[in-house]
Protein backbone atom coordinates (compact mmCIF):
# COMPACT_ATOMS: atom_id res chain seq x y z
CA UNK A 1 0.00 0.00 0.00
CA UNK A 2 3.03 2.72 0.79
CA UNK A 3 4.52 1.36 -2.03
CA UNK A 4 1.46 2.24 -4.37
CA UNK A 5 1.20 5.48 -2.50
CA UNK A 6 4.65 6.33 -3.60
CA UNK A 7 4.37 5.31 -7.01
CA UNK A 8 1.04 7.52 -7.19
CA UNK A 9 3.52 10.72 -5.64
CA UNK A 10 5.92 10.06 -8.21
CA UNK A 11 3.83 9.72 -11.00
CA UNK A 12 1.84 13.23 -9.96
CA UNK A 13 5.04 15.10 -9.93
CA UNK A 14 6.26 13.57 -13.05
CA UNK A 15 2.98 14.76 -14.81
CA UNK A 16 3.51 18.19 -13.06
CA UNK A 17 6.86 18.96 -14.31
CA UNK A 18 5.70 17.79 -18.04
CA UNK A 19 3.03 20.18 -17.65
CA UNK A 20 5.20 23.02 -16.25
CA UNK A 21 7.81 22.46 -19.01
CA UNK A 22 4.72 22.31 -21.61
CA UNK A 23 3.69 26.05 -20.26
CA UNK A 24 7.10 27.24 -20.60
CA UNK A 25 7.67 25.83 -24.10
CA UNK A 26 4.43 27.69 -25.08
CA UNK A 27 5.15 31.10 -23.57
CA UNK A 28 8.49 31.20 -25.21
CA UNK A 29 6.96 30.32 -27.88
CA UNK A 30 4.30 33.41 -27.60
CA UNK A 31 6.72 35.61 -26.82
CA UNK A 32 9.10 35.16 -29.52
CA UNK A 33 5.92 35.21 -31.89
CA UNK A 34 4.53 38.69 -30.11
CA UNK A 35 7.90 39.86 -30.39
CA UNK A 36 7.88 39.47 -34.39
CA UNK A 37 4.73 40.46 -35.02
CA UNK A 38 4.84 43.24 -32.89
CA UNK A 39 7.31 44.70 -35.02
CA UNK A 40 4.94 45.16 -37.90
CA UNK A 41 2.94 47.45 -35.79
CA UNK A 42 3.08 51.79 -35.68
CA UNK A 43 2.61 54.85 -37.92
CA UNK A 44 3.87 53.27 -40.55
CA UNK A 45 3.02 48.90 -41.21
CA UNK A 46 6.04 46.62 -42.46
CA UNK A 47 5.27 43.43 -44.49
CA UNK A 48 6.47 40.61 -41.89
CA UNK A 49 8.47 38.83 -44.93
CA UNK A 50 10.88 42.52 -44.62
CA UNK A 51 10.97 41.88 -40.70
CA UNK A 52 12.33 38.34 -40.76
CA UNK A 53 14.59 38.96 -43.58
CA UNK A 54 15.85 41.70 -41.89
CA UNK A 55 16.15 40.28 -38.37
CA UNK A 56 18.42 36.90 -40.01
CA UNK A 57 20.50 39.57 -41.70
CA UNK A 58 21.18 41.58 -38.38
CA UNK A 59 21.74 38.20 -36.17
CA UNK A 60 23.43 35.91 -38.69
CA UNK A 61 24.67 38.15 -41.51
CA UNK A 62 23.00 35.95 -44.14
CA UNK A 63 21.02 38.21 -46.44
CA UNK A 64 18.21 37.19 -48.15
CA UNK A 65 16.32 39.44 -51.14
CA UNK A 66 16.05 42.85 -50.83
CA UNK A 67 14.39 45.19 -48.62
CA UNK A 68 14.22 49.12 -48.13
CA UNK A 69 16.67 50.70 -46.10
CA UNK A 70 14.48 53.13 -44.46
CA UNK A 71 12.36 49.72 -43.62
CA UNK A 72 15.58 48.24 -41.82
CA UNK A 73 15.99 51.27 -40.00
CA UNK A 74 12.74 51.43 -38.38
CA UNK A 75 12.83 47.67 -37.75
CA UNK A 76 15.96 46.99 -36.02
CA UNK A 77 17.25 50.61 -34.92
CA UNK A 78 13.65 52.12 -33.49
CA UNK A 79 11.38 49.13 -32.96
CA UNK A 80 13.77 46.11 -32.29
CA UNK A 81 15.37 47.65 -28.94
CA UNK A 82 11.64 49.33 -27.87
CA UNK A 83 10.20 45.77 -28.26
CA UNK A 84 13.07 44.19 -26.51
CA UNK A 85 13.13 47.17 -23.86
CA UNK A 86 9.35 46.35 -23.10
CA UNK A 87 9.91 42.46 -22.62
CA UNK A 88 11.97 43.38 -19.83
CA UNK A 89 9.94 46.00 -17.92
CA UNK A 90 6.83 43.60 -18.60
CA UNK A 91 8.61 40.99 -17.27
CA UNK A 92 10.49 42.72 -14.54
CA UNK A 93 7.09 44.25 -13.64
CA UNK A 94 5.28 41.04 -13.36
CA UNK A 95 7.94 38.91 -11.32
CA UNK A 96 8.47 41.72 -8.78
CA UNK A 97 4.89 41.56 -8.14
CA UNK A 98 4.68 38.27 -7.71
CA UNK A 99 7.72 38.06 -5.04
CA UNK A 100 6.08 41.45 -3.42
CA UNK A 101 2.71 39.32 -2.72
CA UNK A 102 4.78 36.65 -1.32
CA UNK A 103 6.92 38.81 1.69
CA UNK A 104 4.22 40.78 2.37
CA UNK A 105 1.40 38.34 2.27
CA UNK A 106 -1.01 40.26 0.42
CA UNK A 107 -2.62 39.63 -2.65
CA UNK A 108 -3.19 43.28 -3.46
CA UNK A 109 0.40 44.02 -3.45
CA UNK A 110 2.39 45.22 -6.25
CA UNK A 111 5.65 46.79 -7.23
CA UNK A 112 4.73 50.06 -6.36
CA UNK A 113 3.16 49.38 -2.61
CA UNK A 114 6.56 50.02 -1.63
CA UNK A 115 6.45 54.37 -2.78
CA UNK A 116 9.44 53.54 -4.97
CA UNK A 117 7.32 54.75 -8.27
CA UNK A 118 6.47 57.92 -6.57
CA UNK A 119 9.93 58.65 -5.38
CA UNK A 120 11.38 57.92 -9.26
CA UNK A 121 8.61 60.49 -10.15
CA UNK A 122 9.59 62.96 -7.84
CA UNK A 123 13.25 62.67 -9.03
CA UNK A 124 12.06 62.62 -12.37
CA UNK A 125 9.93 66.02 -12.40
CA UNK A 126 12.04 67.62 -10.86
CA UNK A 127 14.45 67.33 -13.64
CA UNK A 128 12.05 68.38 -15.86
CA UNK A 129 11.55 71.87 -13.99
CA UNK A 130 15.28 72.41 -13.54
CA UNK A 131 15.85 74.01 -16.98
CA UNK A 132 18.37 71.61 -18.01
CA UNK A 133 19.29 71.92 -21.59
CA UNK A 134 17.75 68.97 -23.72
CA UNK A 135 20.67 67.44 -24.42
CA UNK A 136 21.30 66.41 -20.88
CA UNK A 137 18.08 66.01 -20.10
CA UNK A 138 17.90 62.56 -21.68
CA UNK A 139 19.83 61.40 -18.90
CA UNK A 140 19.35 63.39 -16.55
CA UNK A 141 15.98 61.87 -16.27
CA UNK A 142 16.65 58.38 -15.86
CA UNK A 143 19.38 59.05 -13.29
CA UNK A 144 17.22 61.57 -11.33
CA UNK A 145 14.56 59.16 -11.16
CA UNK A 146 16.57 56.73 -10.34
CA UNK A 147 18.35 58.24 -7.33
CA UNK A 148 14.25 59.11 -6.07
CA UNK A 149 13.65 55.30 -6.28
CA UNK A 150 16.44 55.27 -4.09
CA UNK A 151 15.63 57.65 -1.51
CA UNK A 152 12.01 56.17 -1.50
CA UNK A 153 13.36 52.61 -0.63
CA UNK A 154 16.01 54.10 1.96
CA UNK A 155 12.99 55.70 3.98
CA UNK A 156 10.91 52.82 3.75
CA UNK A 157 13.66 50.10 4.72
CA UNK A 158 14.18 53.04 7.81
CA UNK A 159 10.79 53.10 9.12
CA UNK A 160 9.58 49.79 8.12
CA UNK A 161 12.51 48.57 10.59
CA UNK A 162 11.60 50.04 13.84
CA UNK A 163 12.47 47.72 16.53
CA UNK A 164 15.19 45.58 14.01
CA UNK A 165 12.21 43.41 12.67
CA UNK A 166 10.89 44.10 9.23
CA UNK A 167 7.16 42.29 9.30
CA UNK A 168 4.99 42.48 6.54
CA UNK A 169 2.64 45.18 8.09
CA UNK A 170 5.06 47.72 8.49
CA UNK A 171 6.88 46.93 5.18
CA UNK A 172 2.56 47.59 4.14
CA UNK A 173 2.12 51.16 5.90
CA UNK A 174 5.54 52.34 5.40
CA UNK A 175 5.39 52.28 1.65
CA UNK A 176 2.21 53.49 1.57
CA UNK A 177 3.05 56.64 3.91
CA UNK A 178 6.39 57.04 1.26
CA UNK A 179 4.28 56.63 -2.01
CA UNK A 180 1.88 59.12 -0.37
CA UNK A 181 4.88 61.59 0.51
CA UNK A 182 6.10 61.69 -2.94
CA UNK A 183 3.01 61.67 -4.78
CA UNK A 184 2.10 64.87 -2.49
CA UNK A 185 5.50 66.67 -3.16
CA UNK A 186 5.25 65.59 -7.38
CA UNK A 187 1.76 67.10 -7.56
CA UNK A 188 2.68 70.16 -6.16
CA UNK A 189 5.49 70.36 -8.66
CA UNK A 190 2.83 69.81 -11.04
CA UNK A 191 1.25 72.83 -9.88
CA UNK A 192 3.79 75.28 -10.09
CA UNK A 193 4.88 73.61 -13.71
CA UNK A 194 4.56 75.55 -16.67
CA UNK A 195 3.03 74.56 -19.94
CA UNK A 196 5.42 72.20 -21.63
CA UNK A 197 6.55 70.87 -18.37
CA UNK A 198 3.11 70.09 -17.25
CA UNK A 199 3.21 68.09 -19.95
CA UNK A 200 6.71 66.53 -19.62
CA UNK A 201 5.56 65.52 -16.62
CA UNK A 202 1.68 63.88 -17.39
CA UNK A 203 3.59 61.77 -20.02
CA UNK A 204 6.26 60.68 -17.57
CA UNK A 205 3.63 59.75 -14.89
CA UNK A 206 1.30 57.90 -17.19
CA UNK A 207 4.40 55.77 -18.74
CA UNK A 208 5.86 54.86 -21.78
CA UNK A 209 8.34 52.58 -23.13
CA UNK A 210 9.53 54.86 -26.49
CA UNK A 211 12.99 55.51 -24.43
CA UNK A 212 13.89 51.97 -25.18
CA UNK A 213 17.24 52.15 -27.47
CA UNK A 214 20.37 49.86 -27.68
CA UNK A 215 22.10 52.78 -26.17
CA UNK A 216 20.51 52.34 -22.98
CA UNK A 217 19.13 48.70 -22.89
CA UNK A 218 21.73 47.23 -21.63
CA UNK A 219 22.00 48.11 -17.98
CA UNK A 220 18.07 47.33 -17.70
CA UNK A 221 19.00 43.66 -19.26
CA UNK A 222 21.46 43.03 -16.24
CA UNK A 223 19.54 44.22 -13.56
CA UNK A 224 16.33 42.84 -14.76
CA UNK A 225 17.54 39.51 -15.71
CA UNK A 226 20.21 38.72 -13.01
CA UNK A 227 17.75 40.15 -10.39
CA UNK A 228 15.10 38.07 -11.86
CA UNK A 229 17.59 34.62 -11.55
CA UNK A 230 18.19 35.45 -7.88
CA UNK A 231 14.47 35.92 -6.89
CA UNK A 232 14.03 32.50 -9.14
CA UNK A 233 16.66 30.58 -6.67
CA UNK A 234 14.22 32.35 -3.84
CA UNK A 235 11.57 30.23 -5.03
CA UNK A 236 11.99 27.73 -1.74
CA UNK A 237 12.31 30.60 0.48
CA UNK A 238 9.34 32.15 -0.87
CA UNK A 239 7.05 29.53 -0.57
CA UNK A 240 7.77 29.35 2.97
CA UNK A 241 7.19 32.81 3.65
CA UNK A 242 3.69 33.12 2.04
CA UNK A 243 2.45 30.45 4.07
CA UNK A 244 3.41 32.53 7.51
CA UNK A 245 6.34 33.59 9.85
CA UNK A 246 5.79 30.16 12.10
CA UNK A 247 6.45 28.37 8.72
CA UNK A 248 9.43 30.33 7.78
CA UNK A 249 10.89 29.89 11.16
CA UNK A 250 10.16 25.67 11.56
CA UNK A 251 12.41 25.83 8.21
CA UNK A 252 15.23 27.81 9.43
CA UNK A 253 14.38 31.08 7.44
CA UNK A 254 15.12 34.14 9.01
CA UNK A 255 12.22 36.39 7.67
CA UNK A 256 13.17 40.05 8.69
CA UNK A 257 16.81 39.30 7.11
CA UNK A 258 15.20 37.66 4.05
CA UNK A 259 12.66 40.31 3.22
CA UNK A 260 15.54 42.82 3.82
CA UNK A 261 17.49 40.89 0.55
CA UNK A 262 14.39 40.55 -1.44
CA UNK A 263 12.97 44.18 -0.43
CA UNK A 264 16.92 45.45 -1.75
CA UNK A 265 16.60 43.30 -5.02
CA UNK A 266 12.91 44.52 -5.90
CA UNK A 267 13.98 48.12 -5.60
CA UNK A 268 17.05 47.88 -7.45
CA UNK A 269 14.78 46.34 -10.75
CA UNK A 270 12.37 48.00 -10.11
CA UNK A 271 14.32 51.74 -9.84
CA UNK A 272 15.96 51.13 -13.00
CA UNK A 273 12.68 50.22 -14.80
CA UNK A 274 11.20 53.30 -13.60
CA UNK A 275 13.92 55.45 -14.42
CA UNK A 276 13.66 54.36 -17.62
CA UNK A 277 9.82 53.85 -18.52
CA UNK A 278 7.97 56.14 -16.20
CA UNK A 279 5.31 54.28 -13.96
CA UNK A 280 3.49 51.53 -15.54
CA UNK A 281 0.96 50.15 -13.35
CA UNK A 282 -1.27 47.13 -12.41
CA UNK A 283 1.14 44.90 -14.38
CA UNK A 284 2.61 43.74 -10.93
CA UNK A 285 -0.40 43.44 -9.45
CA UNK A 286 -2.51 41.53 -12.57
CA UNK A 287 -0.32 39.28 -14.45
CA UNK A 288 1.03 37.24 -11.22
CA UNK A 289 -2.82 36.24 -10.16
CA UNK A 290 -3.46 35.26 -13.88
CA UNK A 291 -0.50 33.04 -13.67
CA UNK A 292 -1.51 31.20 -10.29
CA UNK A 293 -4.95 30.20 -12.52
CA UNK A 294 -3.51 27.95 -14.05
CA UNK A 295 0.61 27.14 -12.23
CA UNK A 296 -0.63 27.67 -8.69
CA UNK A 297 1.13 28.95 -6.20
CA UNK A 298 4.80 27.42 -5.65
CA UNK A 299 7.21 30.25 -6.86
CA UNK A 300 9.59 27.63 -8.46
CA UNK A 301 6.99 27.45 -11.07
CA UNK A 302 5.02 30.72 -10.94
CA UNK A 303 8.11 33.22 -11.42
CA UNK A 304 9.52 31.99 -15.24
CA UNK A 305 6.16 31.74 -15.89
CA UNK A 306 4.65 35.02 -14.86
CA UNK A 307 8.07 36.83 -15.96
CA UNK A 308 6.88 35.46 -19.48
CA UNK A 309 3.66 36.09 -19.20
CA UNK A 310 4.31 39.69 -18.02
CA UNK A 311 6.51 40.27 -21.25
CA UNK A 312 3.97 39.30 -23.71
CA UNK A 313 1.34 41.32 -21.72
CA UNK A 314 3.36 44.39 -22.64
CA UNK A 315 4.51 43.79 -25.84
CA UNK A 316 0.68 43.72 -27.04
CA UNK A 317 -0.39 46.78 -24.48
CA UNK A 318 2.80 48.80 -26.62
CA UNK A 319 1.50 47.26 -30.43
CA UNK A 320 -2.02 48.77 -28.77
CA UNK A 321 -0.46 51.91 -27.75
CA UNK A 322 1.15 52.97 -30.57
CA UNK A 323 -2.12 51.62 -33.47
CA UNK A 324 -4.96 52.80 -31.63
CA UNK A 325 -5.05 56.65 -32.55
CA UNK A 326 -1.89 56.19 -34.62
CA UNK A 327 0.15 58.08 -35.49
CA UNK A 328 -0.14 59.44 -32.51
CA UNK A 329 1.02 57.42 -29.27
CA UNK A 330 -1.10 56.83 -26.27
CA UNK A 331 1.11 56.59 -23.14
CA UNK A 332 1.59 52.72 -22.38
CA UNK A 333 0.02 53.60 -18.69
CA UNK A 334 -2.99 54.07 -20.09
CA UNK A 335 -3.76 50.76 -21.62
CA UNK A 336 -2.52 49.21 -18.77
CA UNK A 337 -4.83 51.26 -16.59
CA UNK A 338 -7.53 50.37 -18.74
CA UNK A 339 -6.77 46.26 -18.28
CA UNK A 340 -5.95 46.79 -14.83
CA UNK A 341 -9.12 48.71 -13.01
CA UNK A 342 -11.71 46.16 -14.26
CA UNK A 343 -9.34 43.33 -13.28
CA UNK A 344 -8.37 45.08 -9.69
CA UNK A 345 -12.29 45.41 -9.34
CA UNK A 346 -12.60 41.46 -9.95
CA UNK A 347 -10.21 40.34 -7.48
CA UNK A 348 -11.72 42.15 -4.87
CA UNK A 349 -14.92 40.64 -5.46
CA UNK A 350 -13.47 37.10 -5.81
CA UNK A 351 -11.67 38.32 -2.44
CA UNK A 352 -15.13 38.70 -1.40
CA UNK A 353 -16.82 35.44 -2.43
CA UNK A 354 -13.91 33.12 -1.15
CA UNK A 355 -15.37 31.72 1.88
Amino acid sequence: MKEQKNKDLLTTILAEKRTHRKHILFLVSLLCASIIVSLAFGSVSIDLHDIWRILLFKTTTIKYGDWNYTTEQIVWMIRTPRILFTVLVGGGLAITGAVMQAIVRNSMADPYILGLSSGASTGATLVFLSGIPGSYIVWAVPFAAFLGSLTAFSLVFIFARGNGRMGAGKLILAGIAISYLFSAITSFLAYLAPDQGLREIIHWLLGSVAGGKWSNIYLPAFFVLTGSLYLFFQARALNAISMGEETAISLGINSSQFRKKIFFVTSIIIGVLVALSGSIGFVGLMIPHVVRLFAGNDHKKLLPLTFLTGAIFLVWADVLARVIIAPIELPIGIITALCGAPFFIWLLQRKENMP
